[in-house]
């Protein structure tokens, strides 16, 4: 017995009267599912989003971030070594941690929220407390100068004043 069907009606699967699925969309179903839970894990590993670009170079303005906080430290622990100068170094301690908040917000860090103290080996004295504190200040005033002269013209301005308060703390410190 031969059947004949009109042309474009034949079928090779049969459907399944009560759901309307044939067996072709519920093979294809189960085979995405499997593909979708085998891929799954497979990106956990980092295997289809795999960035291959180098991590940018930290931004030239970080070292004066490390180093304004660094100076903030060494003004805070001749304050704590020496109270008697507290009233002199407090004002230029909260200004370095004021150029490290300003130059962390143009370079978009954020500041860390314990700073390490400078080791260095306390000054008994307050006179030489004082000698230490302008030799950092003009180490640093230096590499403000050099950061200033190679910064584009947006950052000039910041970096200048920072140079600016440098060698006027070495003139507080006389």
């Amino acid at each position: 017995m031969v059947l004949t069907c009109p042309v474009g009606t034949a079928r090779t699967t049969q459907r399944d009267q009560a759901s309307g699925h044939s067996r072709r969309k519920l093979l294809r179903a189960g085979a995405l599912l499997a593909l979708g839970g085998a891929a799954v894990p497979l990106t956990g590993c980092d295997l289809f989003d795999r960035d291959d670009k180098p991590a940018p170079p930290p931004d030239p303005l970080r070292p004066m971030v490390d180093e304004s906080l660094a100076l903030a430290a060494a003004y805070q622990a001749g304050a704590a070594a020496h109270p008697e100068l507290a009233d002199r170094l407090g004002p230029i301690a909260e200004a370095h941690t004021a150029h490290a908040t300003e130059l962390a917000r143009v370079i978009g860090v954020a500041l860390p929220s314990v700073v390490a103290t400078p080791p260095s080996d306390p000054v008994n004295d307050p006179a030489g407390a004082l000698a230490a504190l302008r030799t950092l200040e003009k180490t640093a005033q230096q590499s403000a100068t050099v950061a200033c002269a190679a910064a584009p013209a947006e950052r000039a301005a910041l970096l200048g004043s920072i140079v600016a308060a440098r060698a006027t703390h070495q003139e507080a410190l006389k």
